[in-house]
């Protein structure tokens, strides 16, 4: 139990020269929350009525015929200045506190034979009964007669008419748009002329977020002395009366609702995320359907009788369950995207955003992407994520009501009958006692503040109150505790995620490009040459699809025997090759799980290049975006801690030292593997309170242990992949933004100190003066980074940490070191048999300027000749060379694909007509791997995006580079060929000057043309 107001109670004199009046007002009432440094709320409860101001009035001095006339009766008041009892309460009983200051207000204004001091003490001596739907009957000793009424759960807000009559004021779509703000973020501000409305208006807005909870200042009634706070940065939601509505317009990021006019002002500045479809949709109707019943047959010839709506109560509970019924559909399944890191001392929870949008198919979708990057779904992931807890509606909403939920979308009868009984919930909720008890309490005479004579209010004896509390106090010490007990049960994990869309996908062929991707491998690994051949093309563009990359991490883990497989050097470069192309569509859309799948398979599969000296896989996929992508690693970590803790729980069946892990029901050994890590930890947390300290301690000890094991074995993983094979080359972490570590987080918690530690142990490792420091901090930097964050999220003690933070500079020392070896043997291997170089037919009088640089010419995202859904071969990629003439540029090589034969590919267009050309980096078809390329585009709507192969060096592209310039822009005209083609004509026809003449005219614009009339004429 606790006290009703825990209580401050005050008398507030509130006369200055501004809110004097000259005649008596009714008495107010109304709510202010304050919010103190803990985040916890107070609500101040205030009664203001009016009394006359003694000091301008008494007797009064009358002038009748120039002489002066001292009346001795008392005028009547002519000025009267409000005064106002103010109660603060941690407790949010709005009527009980309404009807508890209109008693003292009533005693005081008729005059009632009651002391102020005995009324005041027993409210605040009274005792208050635990949540749980539990009532008790109190009287302040006025006559009265009350009753409180305790919620059966304390999640669910208690809200009365609130929501139905925001929904009034405002209407569907700006109630609407209001809820998108505050869940995506915005600052909220509604202006109104009556407090009450403001506090109603505020407490309606943040009661449909629910099961999320506003984080972010809640400040329903903003003194005017405080304006200021609405030009603060953080969102808010926040209310003030309708005088200062002419402040507040010129505030250009703040979404204004103006509750008695019914109207909301979103500036231009701010884009206002909607719900996602169908979801919206499915919203708006079920509202219009709750709000305006006789919409549906206000056409009807022959309408039924008028549907009556639901009497305000039970209205605000049917709004309410709609958005109960959205947020289910929204976070359907949330709970399959937690990963476990610790059970104990305290669960630590972690969500898989990026795989939630994924298979929720809302990857690129604004609003669910703000709302799971906000603090107030952190918050929810922080109280709901725990396998082991009191539950509520929504939990048994999103668990076993989504799908009835979709199958009534298109059937109104059913969703309205849904929505009703879900809205009973909720009116039980708030009234779990449907006969309560009768309650009394006296109101002042109609009238009484008009009285022409009427004392002050007395001043309180505070002694008197205080010595009577204590009295009250005492006489409850024998009282019962009426504490309720909570109900904890397994939270229930319910279906999986699923697509918001029913999308019909068509797969071609899936199962055949299955086939294909297994068929390589098994001729990979079985050193059959020519079959790996013929199918690595197809096998390259099967892996294009998911579930052919799956495919391909499946297959190539049955080749791996303990965590080790040697290849030859063919087999090797196959291998990578397959792997490239598999982690090049690896984005950070994506849910990583294939790149985690391979991420062992790059430390598995490795060659002998010398005595000593072995190539592992990782040295060659290093050149992918993923290994430097926060997401990705933090995501990995916490799965791979999720598997350990799980195994570590699963072994402590057979352990016979901790007999305190064992589970106390026996189940067969193929249902207890089955369980998952939230089922071991829900049991974990159940049998917690029943394990002594010393045993609470060693698993704490075992968890931490782990988690730190996994730490060591994660920054060797990074080492591996971040440490390029060629330590002059670090193209990765140069080109990774330092602001992309934050803004790329996944993780629901951002209590990391990575910002100052990481950089102090930089400064201590050592390689500031050695020659490869450059690549060395940076790869220290990154590690240190995620394991600060991930190691502090994670509960690893300090001094764990600290020895992680010695230990990854010699890590990083000692595989640069390794590296120098294996990057000198690696570059004595033979080079890769490759296709000779054909060279182009070059016309009359063209030559070449730069010879051909090898190069591979990728597809420039056109179906034609790249086979795909069109059909047809496979013309491209092919491998050939770039050439460079005094006319064109040339592409000119052959198919990769062996299956399309001896075809040839060129590819040309006139350098006058090139209209931009740049450096990129691609992906190379065929080696599956990052190089330098060059994209030309032409006027002639052609372009040429090739990749550069690896004995291009960078200063021979740039001579090509600086030639392809000085052919585009010429320093005369007469240097071009359409010019030079002038002095070819000459040489081939001396003697007649009127040809060479009408061919000078063409040979600028048309030079085949021109070429194949000449030879017609003349063969």
């Amino acid at each position: 139990m606790s006290t009703l107001s825990s209580i401050y109670f005050m008398i507030c004199f509130n006369g200055e020269n501004n809110e004097w009046h000259l005649e008596r007002k009714q008495p107010t009432f109304f709510v202010v929350v304050l919010t103190d440094i803990d985040s916890d709320r107070h609500y101040c409860s205030c009664l203001t009525f009016y009394e006359a101001e003694i000091n301008l009035q008494g007797t009064k001095k009358e002038e009748i015929e120039g002489e002066v006339e001292v009346s001795g009766l008392i005028q009547p008041a002519e000025v009267f200045a409000p005064k106002s009892l103010v109660l603060v309460s941690r407790l949010d009983y709005p009527e009980i506190f309404r009807a508890c200051l209109g008693l003292i207000y009533t005693v005081y204004v008729d005059s009632l034979n009651v002391s102020l001091e005995s009324l005041i003490a027993n409210l605040c001596a009274c005792l208050v009964p635990a949540a749980g739907g539990s009532q008790k009957l109190f009287s302040l000793g006025a006559g009265d007669r009350q009753l409180i009424q305790t919620p059966l759960h304390d999640s669910l807000p208690v809200t009365g008419t609130s929501v139905a009559l925001l929904f009034q004021q405002l209407g569907i779509q700006n109630v609407l748009s209001l809820f998108c703000a505050v869940l995506t973020e915005n600052k909220v501000l509604f202006h109104s002329a009556s407090f009450q409305r403001l506090s109603d208006a505020c407490r309606a807005l943040e009661s449909l977020m629910f099961p999320l909870k506003y984080s972010y200042p809640y400040i329903p009634i903003l003194p005017a002395q405080l304006l200021e706070v609405l030009s603060s940065p953080t969102p808010f939601i926040i209310g003030v009366h309708s005088i200062f509505k002419t402040d507040v317009h010129e505030l250009l990021d703040v979404i204004i609702a103006d509750l008695d006019g019914g109207t909301i002002k979103v500036p231009e500045c701010i884009h206002l995320s909607s719900l996602p479809e169908p979801l919206l949709h499915q919203t708006q109707a079920a509202l219009s359907l709750i709000l305006h019943p006789d919409l549906e047959v206000a056409d009807h010839a022959f309408p039924p009788p008028r549907t009556a709506l639901s009497h305000s109560k039970m209205l605000d509970k049917e709004v309410r369950a709609v958005f109960l019924r959205l947020f289910a559909q929204l976070f359907q399944g949330y709970r399959s995207c937690l990963q476990l890191i610790r059970i104990h001392a305290e669960p630590v929870i972690h969500f898989h955003k990026t795989a939630f949008l994924g298979q929720r198919g809302l990857v690129e979708n604004d609003f669910l992407t703000k709302v799971l990057n906000g603090m107030a779904f952190a918050g929810f992931i922080s109280e709901r994520g725990p396998p082991y807890r009191s539950c509520d509606l929504f939990d048994e909403l999103v668990a076993f009501e989504v799908e009835r939920i979709k199958v009534e979308e298109n059937n109104p009868l059913k969703m309205i009958k849904h929505v009703r009984e879900l809205a009973e919930q909720l009116f039980k909720n708030e009234n779990p006692n449907p006969h309560m008890a009768f309650q009394k309490v006296p109101r002042p005479t109609e009238g009484s503040h008009l009285r022409v004579h009427i004392l002050p209010f007395p001043k309180i004896n505070e002694t008197r109150v205080q010595e009577l509390i204590q009295e009250n106090l005492a006489k409850n010490q024998n009282a019962p505790p009426a504490s309720r007990v909570e109900k904890k049960c397994v939270v229930p994990a319910g279906p999986p995620v699923v697509s918001i869309m029913d999308k019909v996908t068509t797969v071609f062929n899936s199962a055949q490009r299955l086939e294909v991707v297994r068929n390589c491998i098994s001729f990979i690994f079985e050193n059959k040459t020519l079959e790996t051949e013929k199918t690595l093309p197809a096998a390259l563009r099967a892996l294009k699809g998911k579930a052919a990359r799956q495919c391909l991490t499946d297959e190539l883990g049955l080749h791996v025997q303990q965590n080790r497989a040697i290849l030859d050097h063919q087999q090797f470069d196959y291998v990578v090759r397959m792997m490239n192309c598999t982690l090049q569509d690896c984005s950070s859309l994506e849910e990583y799980n294939i790149a985690a799948a391979l991420l062992p398979l790059t430390s598995a599969f490795y060659r002998k290049l010398a005595p000593g000296v072995s190539q592992f896989a990782y040295t060659c996929v290093q050149d992918h975006p993923i290994w430097t992508n926060q997401q990705f690693w933090e995501t990995t970590f916490y799965n791979a801690v999720q598997e350990q803790v799980r195994s570590l729980y699963l072994s402590a069946k057979e352990d016979n030292h901790a007999p305190y892990l064992k589970q106390k029901d026996k189940l067969p050994d193929d249902q207890y593997q089955e369980k998952t890590a939230m089922d071991l930890a829900a049991e974990q947390l159940r049998l917690w309170p029943t394990l002594s300290k010393s045993a609470q301690q060693e698993l704490v000890q075992r968890e931490e242990s782990t988690v730190f094991s996994q730490a060591i074995h994660f920054a060797n993983l990074m080492v591996n992949l971040l440490v390029p094979l060629d330590t002059s080359k670090n193209k990765l972490l140069r080109t990774s933004a330092p602001g992309d570590w934050e803004s790329g987080s996944n993780s629901i918690v951002t209590n990391s100190i990575a910002g100052s530690v990481a950089e102090s142990y930089d400064t201590e490792s050592g390689f500031e003066d050695s020659e490869n420091n450059d690549v060395a901090n940076s790869v220290v930097r990154f590690i240190t980074r995620f394991i600060d964050k991930v190691c502090t999220e994670s509960g690893v003690t300090q001094d764990h940490i600290k020895s992680l933070h010695c230990m990854i500079p010699g890590i990083v020392a000692m595989h640069i070191e390794t590296l120098e070896a294996v990057h000198r043997e690696s570059r004595r291997l033979p080079p890769i048999q490759k296709p000779k170089i054909l060279r182009p037919a070059l016309l009359p009088g063209e030559e070449i300027v730069c010879e051909g640089l090898r190069v591979l010419l990728d597809p420039d995202g056109r179906e034609e000749a790249t086979g795909g859904l069109l059909g047809g071969p496979q013309l491209l990629p092919a491998e050939g060379a770039l050439f460079l003439t005094t006319y064109r540029i040339l592409f000119r090589g052959t198919p990769h694909d062996q299956l399309v034969g001896e075809q040839t590919v060129v590819r040309s267009f006139p350098i006058a007509s090139i209209t931009k050309e740049k450096k990129i980096t691609m992906q190379n078809q065929l080696q599956q791997n990052m190089q330098e390329g060059l994209q030309i585009t032409s006027a002639s709507f052609q372009l040429i995006k090739v990749a550069f192969d690896e004995e291009v060096s960078p200063e021979v592209v740039e001579i090509f580079k600086k030639q392809l310039m000085k052919f585009r822009y010429p320093q005369s005209i007469f240097t071009t060929f359409a010019f030079a083609y002038k002095k070819f004509l000459y040489t081939l026809y001396p003697k007649n000057s009127y040809i060479p003449t009408i061919w000078l005219c063409f040979a600028p614009f048309s030079l085949s043309f021109s070429l194949k009339y000449i030879m017609h004429l003349y063969p």
